[in-house]
């Protein structure tokens, strides 16, 4: 092979190696911009968008949403990527929407709502006064703290769907998710408490959540007197011994996140062995999206979650940083399809940018719609491929 030939080859294996961010870093580009009308309309409207239905905005629920973080650390991060003061200027706007919500004791979201949002603005800025929301979000969320049970309860028992299933300390696995803020918490205060009460719930999850495969139940009952279990549910998926897909990127993405802040072993090989139950499950689709329930009784016809497969593409661009096995390929294929015309829409009046997202199928509830959640992961992924940070 001649010089000549030897360069041009050499070429394409640059070109070939780099088109993968390339494509990502241009995916980040279109989504700012195509981001930039909602932006204008929730500034307008001075509220929280949450999804549409039959092409209306819906927003975020009053007077507390579980959702509600998520489009400010949107803009959050639109502003660190990009610079431009109107993605700041939207993100504070809408957070004052929902500050007071930090000192709420009566549900478990207040990680997701103030880390995923406030926790965001005090990365960036250094603002102190986010600092203190963030703290006071985390003071709340360990009220819920039980010894006795190891957890944090996530829903409190009344009058509801949940009462009549005779629950007590129901917890479910999307509560992981709420861990980063105490362990964030931690990390800014050197206060173990709150490492302490992360790693505990981490911990009890870990024995009573999950299968002998690595896959998980949504809900686990607790007896808040024994901490004993009175049961294990399934409550958003097919039947309490299917595996809700949802459930099982929340898992993931939880067990890598634990491992990033503690280092412990065995919450590195946890996000593996739920990796293993993914990946080679028979229903988990080629292009990585994954079917609302793993054992969903229409597949191939099922509805796809687009909010799971991102959750899911976030989770392994980290856990390859950490794990000898490789998840990047796995992350890199689920952000292709997201971005295929089949789930990514292009249309500003559409507004979001995913589409076929499932909320609660059982619940009759957001389904095959889009959903900020499920934009807010699609967006952290594309920015941790192509910048590769967290």
């Amino acid at each position: 092979m001649n010089l000549f030939r030897i360069t041009a080859f050499l070429s394409f294996l640059i070109i070939l190696s780099c088109a993968p961010k390339e494509n990502n870093t241009t995916r980040l580009k279109e989504s700012e911009l195509q981001l930039r009308a909602l932006r204008e309309l929730s500034v307008k409207e001075n509220n929280n968008p949450r999804s549409t239905k039959d092409g209306e905005m819906v927003w975020t629920h009053q007077p507390y949403d579980w959702t509600e973080g998520f489009w400010s650390g949107t803009c959050w991060m639109l502003y660190e990527e990009t610079g431009d003061e109107k993605w700041r200027e939207a993100a504070e706007a809408i957070q004052k929407l929902y500050v007071d919500h930090k000192d709420l004791t009566t549900d478990h979201d207040l990680g997701f709502i103030f880390n995923n949002s406030f926790g965001k603005a005090f990365r960036i800025t250094g603002d102190e006064q986010y600092k203190a929301v963030m703290l006071d979000a985390a003071n709340s969320l360990i009220t819920r703290f039980n010894p006795q049970v190891g957890c944090i309860q996530s829903w409190d028992v009344i009058d509801n769907w949940q009462s009549k299933r005779g629950w007590s300390f129901p917890v479910i696995i999307d509560n992981l998710m709420n861990l980063e803020l105490l362990f964030e918490a931690f990390k800014i205060t050197g206060d173990q408490k709150y490492k302490d009460i992360a790693v505990a719930h981490a911990n009890t999850t870990m024995k009573e959540h999950f299968r002998e495969d690595g896959s998980s139940y949504h809900v686990v009952d607790y007896n808040p007197e024994t901490g004993a279990v009175n049961s294990r549910i399934t409550a958003q998926g097919y039947a309490d011994e299917s595996a809700w897909a949802r459930g099982q990127a929340w898992a993931l993405y939880g067990y890598t996140m634990c491992y990033r802040y503690t280092k412990d072993e065995k919450y590195l090989k946890m996000a593996e062995k739920i990796s293993g139950f993914i990946l080679s499950h028979p229903n988990y689709p080629e292009d990585g999206v994954p079917y609302w329930d793993f054992n969903a009784p229409d597949i191939p016809n099922a509805l796809r979650d687009a909010s799971a497969g991102a959750i899911m593409a976030s989770a392994w661009i980290e856990l390859d940083k950490y794990s000898d096995s490789e998840y990047l390929n796995r992350a890199e294929t689920i952000l292709n399809t997201l971005s295929s015309e089949k789930f990514r829409s292009k249309s500003e009046k559409d507004y979001f940018l995913l589409k076929h997202s499932v909320g609660s199928i059982p619940h009759g509830n957001e389904i095959d719609v889009p959903l900020n959640y499920a934009d807010y992961y699609y967006l952290e992924a594309l920015l941790r491929i192509t910048k590769k940070t967290l």
